[in-house]
């Protein structure tokens, strides 16, 4: 397999662009299983980057080239490959299509300028696939359709066309038909030969062809024009004229650039069908990073900063849209660079602020960078500078993360980072020998630094080590990682962290006495303890009269009451909601102290806790749910299973219900997955702590 692999990399020097407009940053989108990768590799090949096309089963492609995507046989990262094409530079970003992978599909949103929206025709379009296309809608990305796999035994290219056009609407439009061994053009009217191969011959389309051709071609023409910024054509063409070829190509750019009309290219990367067809219309039809509006800047503290432009003289503002290790190298950073000029053996700022909440804490640092790569899958390829609206690779830059800002130490700059899913299933590790923990620490401090969508919760009160995903795929990539890091982890089953509470009032009395050599040790404290309202938190009262409990004593007796309550009770989890009131005690001239009292008082309430009744707690979870109403009623069902208490539904975007409900979050450490089995991957939700309730008696308690 390593050799197979090598062989890929043997693909020439790479090649620095000087002008964005000779750019195009295209990236692969769409659902499992479409044939992205298989696309990717394939225009490779015809493009003469690598010497021939590998296979997604035997592990050889350029872009699948982490030991994971191998082993499952779908991408589980994204990658970048260019090629070259009539000048232009096109760095194709595949992508996977699995949702648990969703990070990494936004990663190549944010670092593209136009999408690939690649689809089989065999499969129709589900639930996933219109996931992804609202993926790619929610920012706005222009898109082509690229309808693959005409060779397979199902596949029906007019069907899957006409499925598109139902979930995406009517501005999805053919630009070339599939007609024997190859494709008409429904603007050249001509036919595309592939029956040789690629490069096509072109030549005559038979007249059962233009027959067929000429409805469709009269409402691509039509979707095309009404887009156009003169007005007049298309009175003109109504009226019979007919439209030159050049003005109906500008005029396509412009329709593509605006994200409203999304051409349709029928691809088969096998035989070669559409192939030049798909690169022509990546150079002639997309935008250009001069046409794609950069992300906003401000200064690291939050500033103004002037808008930037994809010039590269402007003033350098690049961003990581994602970090690997590779073993030999380190720490990788693929950069999309949006303004000014990126080159080796200059000093850098990077800047990554908004994420603390996912492990990344806000970091401002100035780095050197010593070389410049270009990456074709896992080859890095050295280049003496990488101007705006381009792509590549920087080595070794220790503090740099995934979704910080590369800019000028004369004038730092931050870029605000994409939208990131939130993970909702938690995997609690542990490492199996003392030994590994340390390689374990490294290995995780790694991925996080490079997957925004894992986040790591290091829990005191249970004393796991928790594993944030976004689903089973993404664990298993995840511990498949530390474990080729060096460490031979276990998972184990997810403690949830409880809180208890007095659930009537009790007494309790502390008496700390002892005496050895010298100075002893003598408190003695009484206390009332009462429940509060959930929320209530903790409240000490004072009521000792006659100075029983001296004065400088009775913050002790607080001090070690509050110690015992996070420490907990019999059961180990933190008291909440309760007030203690100090009503008794005694004291010794000489033997008293702070910490004889602070002793005394936590001895008061573990009586008190022996003479009362403590009731459980477990958290309450908010939790939203948006499906399809064809499953409302058995998602319904489960939530009542789970304890959940609906609070409402609601009519949601894209024609769903939301459900709003409370749910206990012990009965949510799997919903993730049992939400998606449910509702065959059309459900997500969204969970947010809302306070703790009681928990029913008779429950297990972890």
């Amino acid at each position: 397999m390593a050799d197979k692999q090598a062989k890929h990399a043997d693909t020439g020097a790479a090649v620095a662009v000087d002008d964005p407009a000779k750019v195009r940053n295209v990236v692969l989108v769409g659902p499992a299983g479409s044939g992205k990768t298989t696309l990717a590799e394939a225009l490779l090949a015809v493009s003469g980057t690598v010497p021939r096309a590998g296979s997604v089963v035997d592990g050889t492609t350029v872009c699948d080239h982490d030991p994971a995507a191998v082993r499952q046989q779908r991408s589980v990262g994204l990658s970048v490959a260019p090629v070259l094409h009539q000048g232009h530079k096109i760095n194709l970003i595949d992508t996977p299509g699995y949702a648990d992978f969703v990070g990494e599909l936004r990663a190549g949103l944010r670092a593209a300028d136009a999408a690939l929206f690649v689809v089989s025709a065999a499969e129709g379009v589900d639930a996933s696939t219109v996931a992804v296309w609202e993926e790619c809608a929610a920012v706005g990305m222009p898109r082509a359709v690229v309808v693959s796999r005409l060779d397979h035994h199902r596949a029906d290219a007019m069907a899957e066309i006409a499925a598109c056009q139902a979930a995406f609407g009517a501005g999805v439009l053919p630009l070339y038909l599939p007609a024997g061994d190859g494709l008409v053009g429904l603007i050249t009217q001509r036919y595309f030969d592939y029956s040789g191969g690629h490069p096509p011959t072109v030549g005559e389309p038979a007249a059962a062809d233009l027959e067929r051709m000429a409805e469709a071609r009269n409402e691509l023409i039509e979707g095309i024009i009404a887009e156009s910024e003169d007005e007049s054509l298309m009175d003109r063409y109504l009226a019979g004229e007919e439209i030159a070829e050049a003005t109906l190509i500008a005029d396509l750019e412009t329709a593509v650039a605006r994200g409203s009309f999304h051409p349709v290219i029928p691809v088969c990367s096998t035989s070669g069908i559409g192939l030049a067809e798909v690169l022509d219309g990546i150079v002639r039809a997309f935008p250009s990073p001069l046409e794609h509006r950069p992300p906003d800047v401000t200064t690291p503290d939050g500033g103004e900063h002037a808008a930037i432009t994809a010039d590269p003289a402007g003033p350098l503002a690049a961003e990581v849209v994602r970090t690997a290790v590779d073993s030999y190298v380190g720490r990788v950073s693929l950069v999309r660079v949006f303004s000014g000029t990126l080159r080796p053996e200059r000093p850098v700022h990077v800047s990554g602020h908004g994420l603390a909440e996912r492990g990344h804490e806000d970091h401002d640092a100035d780095e050197r960078v010593a070389h410049l790569y270009s990456p074709l899958g896992s080859a890095l390829r050295e280049v003496p500078y990488c101007v705006a609206g381009d792509l590549c690779a920087l080595t070794k830059v220790g503090s740099a993360e995934t979704g910080d800002t590369v800019s000028s130490p004369d004038d730092p700059l931050l870029m605000e980072p994409w939208a990131m899913p939130e993970p909702l299933l938690p995997v609690a590790v542990v490492a199996k020998t003392r030994s590994d923990e340390d390689t374990l620490a490294r290995n995780l401090s790694r991925l996080v630094a490079g997957d925004p969508t894992l986040r790591l919760d290091r829990n005191a009160e249970t004393g796991q080590l928790v594993l944030w995903c976004m689903g089973e795929a993404h664990a298993d990539v995840v511990l498949s990682r530390l474990r080729a890091g060096g460490a031979d982890v276990d998972t184990e089953p997810v403690k949830i962290s409880l809180r208890s509470t007095f659930s009537k009032p009790a007494k309790g009395h502390g008496r700390h006495v002892k005496q050895s050599g010298g100075h002893g040790q003598f408190a003695v404290c009484d206390i009332e303890v009462e429940p509060l309202p959930r929320g209530g938190g903790f409240q000490f009262v004072d009521k000792v009269v006659g100075g029983a409990v001296p004065h400088q004593f009775i913050p002790s007796v607080e001090k070690g009451v509050r110690a015992q309550l996070a420490r907990g009770l019999a059961d180990g989890h933190p008291v909440v909601d309760v007030k203690v009131t100090l009503v008794d005690g005694k004291a010794h001239s000489v033997d008293s102290s702070d910490a004889a009292f602070q002793t005394a008082g936590a001895l008061a309430l573990r009586e008190a806790a022996a003479n009362g009744h403590i009731t459980m707690l477990e958290p309450l979870e908010e939790v939203a749910i948006r499906l399809p109403d064809e499953h409302l009623g058995t998602v319904l069902g489960d939530l009542s299973s789970r304890r959940g208490r609906v609070l409402g539904t609601e009519a949601g975007d894209g024609g769903r219900t939301v459900i709003r409900a409370e749910v206990p979050a012990t009965e949510l450490v799997r919903y993730l997955i049992d939400l998606r089995s449910m509702t065959s991957g059309t459900a997500t939700f969204t969970r947010r702590h809302a306070r703790f309730e009681p928990m029913p008696e008779g429950m297990a308690v972890h």
